[in-house]
């Protein structure tokens, strides 16, 4: 038999002050931000990046019939320190951004941390999306990253939200897996980068440098931080010219070009094959990069 529902009304506080997450003013005023679906809130239930103050996962409202599904869910999160409700359907699903809601909203805590913290750890792969704004290629990138062991994202101060709902459906729960970074200038996550002994590449279609040859030549060993652009048009100018090389992905056929998140799935996936390499910066960590501590 499904659980008995706690929350009925719309004025309820708890469901007011979920629903104020769908702007964005108030997920930057109040640093919360809605995860939708068992995946995401499973991801956030078990998320801690290092954190000792307390649960990512805040507050979960479930319907009647997700409850019952998903009770493993809702006794992870109760025994993570989270509030858990069961509310109305109409409820729950108003809060949802998706054709076919799931039943489960979690309210989220800001993940994002300072970029010195992020440079503390000696990061030997990020991505850096500079003046992306599509948030659903933002959340893809984010999951190329995590798939392919970066240690950090940085989205610049041009770039989109990533608690935008759409960003935290794209990014498949790995937005609690890596750490990041959010709205510094590109310039100066850029040049910290570099100070703390990258290379920094840019992703650019029109670059002078091949991404074939710069892997057959041994120069993608070390420490690399990838600079991906705006969908439409790329990186301008000076942001190019702050990396120390531009590179292209070769278009071996007749396609025009790829899209950011194909070209961010080849760029960081180049970096780390040639990372564990022999001779690469994480040679000694074998074909998987170390999991996050879960402290």
């Amino acid at each position: 038999m499904p659980p008995a529902v706690e929350l009925t009304s719309p004025r309820s506080p708890r469901i007011l002050a979920a629903r104020r997450l769908t702007r964005r003013t108030a997920r930057a005023r109040e640093r919360r931000f809605l995860a939708e679906g068992p995946q995401a809130v499973r991801e956030a239930a078990a998320a801690r990046l290092g954190r000792t103050d307390g649960p990512v996962l805040l507050d979960l409202l479930a319907t009647p019939d997700a409850a019952e599904r998903h009770a493993e869910l809702l006794d992870l999160a109760r025994a993570g320190g989270s509030r858990v409700a069961v509310a109305d359907p109409d409820l729950v699903e108003g809060l949802s951004q998706t054709v076919t809601p799931q039943g489960l909203i979690g309210v989220c805590s800001f993940l994002d941390r300072p970029l010195e913290a992020v440079l503390a750890d000696r990061p030997r792969l990020v991505a850096v999306l500079a003046h992306v704004r599509d948030p659903g290629n933002a959340g893809t990138v984010l999951r190329c990253a995590d798939a392919a062991g970066a240690d950090a994202v940085i989205l610049t101060d041009a770039s989109v939200d990533p608690y935008n709902p759409k960003a935290v459906r794209a990014s498949a729960g790995s937005l609690f897996h890596v750490p990041l970074v959010v709205g510094v200038p590109v310039a100066e996550a850029v040049r910290a980068l570099a100070d703390s002994g990258a290379r920094c590449l840019a992703a650019d279609g029109a670059g002078d440098h091949d991404l074939d040859a710069e892997l057959d030549t041994g120069a993608m060993g070390g420490p690399t931080a990838w600079i991906f652009g705006n969908e439409a048009w790329g990186l301008p100018g000076e942001v190019r010219s702050l990396a120390d090389a531009v590179v292209r992905v070769p278009i071996h056929g007749r396609a025009e070009s790829l899209n950011l998140a194909t070209a961010a799935a080849v760029c960081l996936y180049s970096s780390a094959r040639a990372q564990r390499a022999p001779g690469g910066c994480r040679a000694d960590e074998g074909n998987r990069a170390d999991p996050p501590d879960a402290g």
